[in-house]
């Protein structure tokens, strides 16, 4: 069974890199970005276009390349976790997140009995085909799956404490294209209201114990926040990638 590396070294303090995936619907794209370094990506069902079966293709090449596929689900519900999971998802991001109670309710979903509520449906693929017992299966998968919150509005900044003390978080990844908006500087991701914003939760998560994180555009935002503190830190996408060298390219030779 695989073991979350990028789950174990967030526990450990260290830096774990990643990005946002969600357009290019090709299983070649998690070995590439393995190759070029990254450690996590999260695949995109918010945002991006990915029905069910490409997230299972996806995830399953990840596990496979060593890239952790981490799913945001596009809404906080069982179905959507639970389905994510059992495609091969080794976490999962809750995105918009504001509600303690609900949170711990959809944290309870990414775990099995006794620890959580998530039905057992797995497949011999889950376990690459190994031969364990229910008990040990179960303890494995609840030690192996990353949570992770998005913090996206003033709200949630304002009520930081109350949610990142929720039992069972791993991690953070601060959305900044909605925080921004919120706090009423969109698109400002450096102004000194946005700064001190996630200022105030990576403090937060430091002293809950969970991992600070943050999605940025550009080299130079991510150098910015790893500076900072941020260890669960996401730059750019696949497909801002291919299009950012498509486009250097071809200033270059035009």
């Amino acid at each position: 069974m695989r073991v979350n590396t990028v789950r174990q070294a967030l526990k450990a303090g260290k830096l774990q890199l990643g990005l946002n995936f969600g357009q290019l619907r090709s299983t070649e794209i998690p070995k590439l970005l393995a190759a070029a370094g990254f450690h996590w990506a999260f695949i995109d069902g918010e945002h991006g276009n990915f029905d069910l079966e490409t997230i299972n293709d996806i995830c399953r090449v990840s596990s496979m390349a060593g890239l952790s596929p981490i799913v945001r689900v596009a809404d906080l519900q069982y179905s959507l976790v639970a389905r994510a999971l059992d495609c091969g998802a080794q976490g999962i991001i809750f995105p918009r997140m504001e509600d303690p109670k609900l949170l711990e309710t959809a944290l309870s979903w990414t775990k099995f009995p006794p620890t959580g509520t998530r039905g057992y449906g797995l497949m011999p693929p889950h376990v690459e085909y190994e031969s364990h017992s229910f008990t040990e299966i179960i303890e494995h998968v609840n030690s192996n799956t990353l949570t992770v919150l998005q913090i996206e509005s003033k709200r949630a900044v304002e009520a930081r404490d109350e949610i990142l003390s929720v039992s069972g978080i791993d991690a953070v990844m601060i959305g900044p294209a909605d925080l921004s908006i919120s706090m009423g500087v969109p698109g400002d991701f450096q102004h000194p209201t946005m700064v001190d914003a996630m200022d105030k939760i990576r403090e937060t998560c430091e002293k809950y114990g969970v991992a600070p994180g943050t999605q940025t555009r550009t080299v130079g935002l991510a150098n910015f926040w790893k500076e900072r503190g941020m260890k669960f830190l996401g730059c750019g996408s696949e497909i801002g990638f291919l299009f950012d060298k498509a486009k250097e390219t071809a200033q270059a030779l035009l």
